[in-house]
């Protein structure tokens, strides 16, 4: 297995990230409420929106590999942190995804893969995933 990427620590809570094979760079803050300034994402921010982002694309590939034309997908993201030990507690996921007359069968395929795709199966069993399909 390849390197995916190289993580250096630049001062002050703040940390670069630079994917390898893009060259693109995400930098991530503590927040606020662990001593940083808040002013990018932190790591736990990061986790909880790869929830979404892998929901996402994975409802994708179901839908490509299923001939299901996928409209216009949106996702609000939730981090509920807990103290006692300091950790994700809780993400509620809220997706909109614009209703293209969809079967029941069809709405279950891409649900499914949402629910089941590698970031969710990854994270730990005492982490509560609340996921909301809102269809318009």
């Amino acid at each position: 297995m390849a390197k995916i990427s190289e993580i250096t620590y630049l001062g002050n809570l703040r940390v670069v990230s630079k994917h390898l094979q893009s060259g693109n760079e995400v930098i991530t803050d503590a927040p606020k409420d662990n001593f940083g300034k808040g002013e990018a994402f932190s790591p736990t921010d990061l986790v909880s929106t790869a929830l979404g982002n892998c929901m996402i694309t994975l409802m994708g590939i179901t839908a490509n590999n299923n001939q299901i034309e996928l409209g216009e997908i949106s996702c609000s993201i939730e981090k509920i942190m807990d103290n006692s030990p300091r950790r994700i507690k809780e993400i509620v996921v809220e997706l909109n995804i614009q209703d293209k007359n969809y079967t029941d069968t069809q709405k279950r395929q891409i649900e499914n893969a949402a629910i089941n795709c590698p970031v969710a199966k990854s994270l730990s069993s005492d982490l509560v995933q609340t996921v909301t399909f809102n269809y318009y």
